[in-house]
């Protein structure tokens, strides 16, 4: 066992926290535009806080973010000459249908995003797609209530027959949702979600979350009929759960926050709810909306592959009380103490990693593709230009190290691995850029100020 030959080495970016160019092209409004920094943004992601407008008391990071829309030229050489066999990339719905709900599509926005494919292909880069990556016009927020209504499955699917068929020959590997799960702690990013008063966030969640797996179904079939050499997978937020202690309390709360994980990604991967989730469903008094079709659509129309991001792993502890979800923290974990964090509080574990890819082979026995793993960290520009940035090569030496052991020592099967944001960009949790991902440094801060020019960091070599 050995990585393939055709192994897909890459970086992960989104249109939401790298693209900017917010007001051009025709683009229209999304609900990730409306995510400001600071304090509310965790309230107006979580649902609790309702921001359909701009308030200008407000700075809204996305709208700029590092301005790839005008870069992408720069940049994609820049991942040339990294070495990169694939980049990942997502789809602005908005740019392609600014309302989502027009009968035509937006050429200037069809006509960008092919230009950013060939010019990919120009230096033999195969471009992975997220046809949604936390994107919903706010029009259908605030018309139809998002991802709520079972209308947004229309609306979707003409946005990705389009997509299919403009990008035929230029896109072969496409990703539906991005990090499913995600509606469960963030529902405004992930499906449009705001809660009223009194009702029932269970419902409104699983009403959501439904519609966006019967659309995952009803789009792996079309990008199967519309092109057969087109692959399409599913995508999970993953990253283990430990039991704090032996204690039998403690492991039976690591099972069930492991199934929290991966109770949707279940659906994609095999075709129906599991029991357990049925069951996590009901106890919430809710109900998943079956129309006649669902679970035969469902059944029929199983992702290609699994693909999945990792951070950090986490620890499930029975102590209510230790573990709170927060702004830097999406997913709330105990504290391993066994572990170094970053400085964003998230625990380095490379042999985590391998544990997360043996638990997901093990569960679906389907090829699985790394899409996003990197560490979030302050950079310092030093005086001649250089960023040393020796903290984040280490952690991905040994998170690659840990695949490598997956692939040859655990016999499973990885398309790919790509680091997520290979160039600077917005954090979803925290809407910074102080908090760096990539192997380029953009000169900008957190409120916009900066030249956007692009300079290599050590980990760039």
């Amino acid at each position: 066992m050995a990585f393939k030959k055709d192994f897909l080495w890459g970086g992960a970016t989104a249109a939401n926290q790298c693209e900017g160019g917010s007001n051009e092209g025709k683009r229209g409004l999304a609900n990730v535009d409306l995510m400001p920094l600071g304090k509310e943004r965790y309230l107006v992601g979580t649902g609790k806080k309702k921001m359909y407008e701009f308030n200008e008391n407000y700075f809204y990071p996305a709208l700029t973010a590092v301005d790839f829309y005008h870069h992408y030229k720069e940049d994609i050489a820049l991942f040339a000459e990294m070495g990169f066999k694939t980049f990942r990339l997502s789809i602005a719905w908005t740019r392609i249908f600014p309302n989502g709900d027009e009968q035509t599509p937006n050429e200037e926005g069809l006509k960008f995003y092919e230009d950013v494919f060939k010019e990919c292909h120009k230096y033999g880069i195969e471009p992975l797609v997220t046809l949604n990556h936390f994107d919903c016009p706010m029009h259908l927020v605030k018309t139809i209530g998002g991802w709520r209504s079972r209308e947004m499955i229309t609306h979707f699917l003409k946005l990705c027959k389009v997509l299919f068929n403009r990008y035929k020959g230029l896109v072969k590997y496409w990703l539906t949702f991005n990090e499913i799960n995600m509606i469960l702690h963030f529902p405004f990013v992930a499906a449009g979600i705001y809660f009223e008063e009194n009702e029932n966030n269970t419902q409104a969640t699983i009403t959501a979350v439904h519609h966006q797996l019967v659309a995952s179904a009803l789009v792996t079939k079309m990008a199967h009929e519309i092109n057969q050499e087109n692959q399409i997978g599913c995508m999970v937020a993953a990253g283990s759960y430990y039991p704090e202690t032996c204690k039998p309390e403690d492991y039976w709360k690591a099972i069930c926050d492991n199934r929290e994980v991966y109770m949707f990604t279940d659906v994609q991967a095999r075709g129906y709810y599991p029991n357990y989730a049925i069951k996590w469903i009901e106890k919430r008094n809710a109900i998943i909306p079956f129309a006649k079709e669902d679970k035969e659509i469902l059944k029929n129309n199983t992702v290609d592959f699994v693909s999945f991001s990792y951070y950090s792993s986490r620890v499930s502890s029975s102590d209510e009380d230790k573990g709170n979800q927060s702004e830097s923290n999406i997913f709330s974990s105990a504290i391993n103490p066994y572990l170094k964090t970053s400085q964003w509080g998230w625990a380095i574990d490379p042999l985590g990693f391998r544990s997360t890819i043996n638990e997901l082979y093990d569960r679906y026995q389907k090829p699985l593709f790394v899409v996003e793993n990197g560490l979030g960290a302050k950079d310092t520009v030093a005086e001649d230009g250089s960023i040393h940035d020796e903290y984040r090569i280490e952690y991905l030496r040994e998170h690659i190290r840990s695949m490598k052991a997956a692939v040859e020592e655990d016999g499973v099967e990885i398309m790919g691995y790509t680091t997520w944001g290979c160039i600077d960009l917005i954090s979803n949790g925290t809407g910074e850029v102080a908090k760096r991902y990539g192997f380029i440094y953009v000169d900008r801060d957190n409120l916009g100020n900066g030249s956007y020019q692009r300079k290599k960091k050590d980990s760039f070599y």
